[in-house]
């Protein structure tokens, strides 16, 4: 496929979770905030050079990841990891299995516009037998349970709860997590996959708060399902949600800006779309991939390299992911959940 444009493609990834916030005189949870005048220190890139970092700075804060700079992860060993686990998507669809119809390519500029101008909607055929293997069907599952307007709380039934067990069980079977927690585990970021899969469960689906103080959202919720927040759709960066939402005629697809380099699935796109009465400005997506290859990709980069660009590359092309941490929100020894994440392809 071929870049209409050349851009950078963004692709919005949450993941975070409205759990403890350490007082403000320690670094704990707060590496890389954004600058805040009233704390009485700070843990910002920059506080060394003004000399107002807190005392735990440098012990906290003065690493790549959640380890030391001995133990950092390479930009060479990211990228060797990426086409593994590039590889190792056997669960994603072939050349056969979906037919796209992307019809007309607008430029960056024209995104506002919010103008319809693709009658025909963007999946002519998706070979819905995908959607039977064990860890599609178990994200299926996920999809529908979440309120997607923020400032309204969330809350999970037992069912529900069980849906995500099942989810993180049935990826963990897979040759793309197996190689994920294979790599972090010689990187000695986790000592058991017990200990990495009770990480992923903090991290995708633990609540946190992004309207008011409701524990309104999650990471898997705004990435793969989509939400609403002041009148435009945030998230939604999902091939299979949206394919499942066009059939049910509650998604309208409007154009598109980018088509990836790759001659094969998985590919990204960058769109325009309506949701239901919302209008998507730019929804970047991997096409006909496997939830566990989104979810490996996702979570390798926030683990390596927390609100840094994560330099990977996928069948010989770079792709870059950027995340962000959430302020207010830790787990575990300070760690941060991924609030935003941008994909970024540059295609010359």
């Amino acid at each position: 496929m071929r870049a209409c444009v050349p851009l950078i493609v963004a692709m919005l990834c949450g993941l975070a979770w409205a759990g403890l916030y350490l007082a403000p005189s320690s670094c704990q949870g707060r590496c890389l905030e954004a600058f805040d005048k009233h704390h009485p220190c700070h843990c910002n890139a920059r506080c060394p050079e003004f000399g107002n970092c807190c005392e735990d700075f440098e012990s906290l804060c003065g690493h790549e990841g959640f380890s030391h700079s001995s133990d950092a992860i390479s930009k060479e060993e990211l990228q060797s990891v990426s086409e593994k686990i590039y590889s190792a998507d056997t669960n994603k669809a072939r050349k056969e299995d979906i037919v796209l119809n992307s019809q007309n390519c607008i430029l960056p500029s024209e995104t506002r516009d919010q103008v319809d101008r693709c009658p025909e909607p963007l999946f002519t055929y998706v070979n819905e037998k995908l959607f039977s293997k064990p860890t599609y069907a178990a994200f299926i599952n996920l999809l529908n349970n979440y309120q997607r307007a923020t400032g309204r709380g969330e809350h999970f039934t037992a069912q529900e709860l069980a849906e995500q067990d099942t989810f993180l069980r049935e990826i963990m079977k897979t040759a793309v997590m197996k190689e994920l927690y294979g790599f972090l585990h010689q990187q000695n970021r986790y000592s058991s996959e017990q200990e990495f899969v009770s990480d992923l469960k903090n991290m995708w689906f633990g609540l946190y708060s992004r309207s008011k103080e409701e524990r309104d959202s999650s990471g898997f919720e705004h990435v793969f399902s989509g939400e609403v927040k002041k009148g435009k759709v945030t998230g939604f960066h999902n091939w299979i949600r949206f394919y499942m939402q066009e059939q049910e005629g509650l998604v309208d697809y409007y154009s598109h800006i980018y088509d990836g380099p790759w001659d094969s699935y998985p590919d990204v796109l960058a769109m325009q779309f309506n949701w239901d009465g919302y209008y998507k400005e730019v929804g970047s997506a991997f096409i006909g991939s496997s939830p566990e290859f989104e979810m490996a990709l996702y979570s390798l980069c926030f683990i390596a390299r927390p609100g840094k660009v994560c330099q990977l590359s996928l069948g010989g092309h770079p792709l870059a992911i950027q995340t962000y941490t959430w302020n207010k929100s830790t787990y575990g020894n300070g760690k941060k959940y991924i609030a935003t994440a941008y994909v970024v392809s540059s295609i010359h």
